[in-house]
């Protein structure tokens, strides 16, 4: 497994990490790049079908109308090969724990960002939600994730910094579970919490999801962060699917077998140092 350790806001050197070293990055960091993630013939491939979706040119920059095209759940044989690589499941395994997650079988939720004037309407800083109550319009989160394990950042082009890569607000993981843990069970919208997600994560220094085709980026569902203006020359093409939970996140576990993902809420509670 390859991954890349930061050593800068966005300055990463190249490394082979033990697992105890992976998992202390991020559970510090909030996040883990994982460099080759899936082969890069798997990721033209994927490319490929999705600027089919787009209907646009890949040559003829005249026909990207929007500054972002949203493309939806793709389950076609090369999605399913990029989502279960031998290196992403031993990540998986690390970081949400063995048996407690689910396979995908597909990719959804590809934000397609092109070059344009336009500004696009959704590069504020945020964390996803991952389940809709009856009658709300913007999907929830809760103490526990629920619905979700982690956040994945799949890159199918390559992104450097003049392609709009998503920034990162580094260890912003750690200052979300305490604005969440009033919120119980019900969780919270989004919308309504992000004020507090962008006033508390201020103070953290910046990275950004760049890298190449193949190179996936495995997240906190905490980890707050953001889109930006697409000013560059090429599109970027990523999925940001989640890892969905094969059970809910437990925070009070009377083994203390505790995920990474669950141990670094409890730090960010300060229940765990």
């Amino acid at each position: 497994m390859r991954t890349a350790r930061r050593t800068g806001h966005d300055d990463p050197v190249d490394g082979d990490p033990t697992d105890d070293e992976l998992v202390e990055r991020f559970l510090t960091d909030g996040f883990v790049k994982i460099e080759g993630a899936f082969p890069p013939r798997v990721a033209e491939d994927c490319a490929r079908l999705l600027w089919r979706e787009t209907g646009y040119d890949p040559e003829d920059p005249g026909t990207w109308r929007d500054p972002v095209v949203w493309v939806g759940d793709m389950a076609q044989g090369p999605f399913a090969a990029a989502a279960n690589s031998p290196a992403l499941h031993r990540a998986f395994d690390l970081l949400v724990g063995e048996g407690r997650w689910v396979p995908r079988y597909s990719l959804g939720s590809f934000p397609l960002r092109f070059p344009h004037p336009e500004e696009p309407d959704d590069a504020g800083w945020h964390i996803e939600g991952s389940y809709l109550p009856e009658g709300a319009s913007w999907y929830f989160t809760n103490l526990r994730s629920r619905d979700r394990a982690l956040l994945m950042l799949f890159l199918f082009s390559e992104v450097t910094q003049e392609d709009a890569p998503t920034r990162i607000r580094i260890g912003s993981h750690l200052d979300v579970p305490p604005l969440l843990e009033p919120y119980g069970e019900d969780g919270v919208s989004g919308l309504k919490i992000a004020p507090r997600l962008v006033e508390a994560s201020a103070h953290r220094p910046l990275a950004y999801a760049t890298g190449r085709p193949g190179d996936v980026f495995l997240c906190h569902p905490f980890l707050v962060h953001a889109a930006q203006p697409h000013h560059g020359s090429r599109p970027r093409l990523m999925a940001q699917p989640p890892l969905m939970p094969a059970a809910p996140y437990e925070l009070e576990r009377p083994d203390g077998d505790y995920s990474a993902v669950e141990t670094a809420i409890r730090r960010g509670l300060a229940r765990e140092g």
